[in-house]
């Protein structure tokens, strides 16, 4: 009887010690975020880190939570999925209120036997992979689309408008460009297509001459890009030398930073198809979009527009407006039915419904044009 007692107690007391532990009275919510702020990918983890923190620095000066603070604890990853888990073990140890913001597929998928011993979420984290809209035991909120999406939406706009058939794909041999090359066979199957050309590089490198020759032989109408910028860019400036490649359409998705491609291509971007999970940053039509230029303007003046940090940016007044109705203590179970049932119009001009594990379920499609991003789908 005495060692059931006390097993009972031992019990409640770790019941006790978990719900105290999810409890966050102090005065401040720690966002663990690990990104590229250096190498290769550093553009993509600075519009993710300015965008964001645009936001919640907005929400703290005008104290759209009380006297809770929102802050950003921020390592640099490089992009490479080693360090992420080595700043995640070190996030965790700050008892950070939830992840944000992560960037990558292969390093979101490194870390998740890590997140699965841990009640930490991971909220919105700049990858479309699929495998984080079936997260199994680990709390993940989605803010876009899923690559698959992307990639569908895609090859439906150049089957129906462009009568394309001759489908290649460039990719990084990692999860990132597996989930690509898997989506777009997926896709072309669905339409009774086969992949006629393919061609890998290494991540974090320009090593792109094998895949090059590679596809060349396929002579292909449209390539997928499910790549870096840099390589995604250096890929297309090297076709556009060869007379095979000549009518080629380029079609780039979200994790490919458009922006960042356009600079590299030094803005010969014809022929070339960039699909987005938010809509264009210059859409002055949206309250939300104008909000978001003002921030920016106002703390991070020298970081160029984007739509990085504008889905950044939407991923964070998402966590802001989620927890503005959160009940005090503040909880991550009480905040994660917050941010899966907010508003449909609480983002002022982008619709948001939490399905699929995802808030913004949209795919846009843009081509670049006299300085500015043009939505094409409907164009005949």
């Amino acid at each position: 009887m005495l060692k059931y007692i006390v097993a009972v107690l031992i019990a409640f007391v770790l019941i006790f010690l978990n719900i105290q532990n999810n409890k966050f009275d102090d005065k401040s919510l720690k966002l663990g975020v690990s990104i590229p702020r250096s190498g290769i990918m550093h553009a993509v983890g600075d519009a993710v880190y300015s965008g964001a923190n645009s936001y919640f620095l907005h929400a703290q000066q005008n104290r759209l939570l009380g006297d809770v603070k929102v802050e950003l604890i921020v390592y640099d990853d490089k992009y490479e999925p080693e360090m992420t888990v080595e700043n995640i073990k070190k996030l965790i140890d700050k008892n950070v209120f939830a992840f944000f913001g992560l960037v990558g597929t292969p390093t979101v998928k490194k870390i998740l036997p890590i997140l699965r011993n841990t009640e930490i979420p991971l909220i919105a984290p700049f990858t479309g992979a699929s495998f984080l809209r079936n997260s199994g035991k680990v709390d993940i909120v989605n803010f876009r689309s899923s690559y698959k999406e992307e990639i569908d939406y895609t090859v439906e706009y150049l089957r129906n408008k462009k009568n394309i058939s001759n489908f290649a794909v460039f990719y990084q041999n990692d999860d990132y460009g597996e989930e690509g090359f898997v989506s777009l066979l997926y896709s072309l199957n669905e339409r009774g297509l086969k992949l006629s050309g393919e061609g890998t590089y290494k991540r974090n490198t320009l090593s792109i001459r094998h895949a090059f020759h590679e596809i060349k032989s396929a002579k292909p109408e449209a390539v997928f890009m499910i790549g870096a910028y840099k390589a995604n860019a250096l890929f297309i400036k090297t076709a556009k030398k060869d007379p095979v490649f000549q009518n080629t359409i380029f079609c780039s998705i979200s994790f490919g930073d458009a922006d960042e491609m356009i600079k590299e291509l030094d803005y010969n971007t014809d022929n070339l198809l960039f699909s987005q999970v938010v809509p264009s940053y210059k859409d002055s039509s949206k309250a939300v979009i104008l909000e978001y230029k003002k921030m920016m303007k106002k703390y991070f003046p020298n970081q160029p527009l984007g739509f990085i940090s504008l889905e950044a940016f939407l991923a964070a007044k998402s966590v802001v407006e989620a927890l503005k109705n959160v009940d005090r203590p503040i909880t991550r179970d009480k905040f994660l039915k917050e941010i899966k049932n907010l508003s449909k119009n609480i983002l002022d001009g982008i619709d948001i419904n939490y399905k699929n594990n995802q808030l913004h379920n949209k795919v846009y499609l843009f081509k670049y044009n006299n300085s500015n991003f043009i939505e094409v789908y409907n164009e005949n």
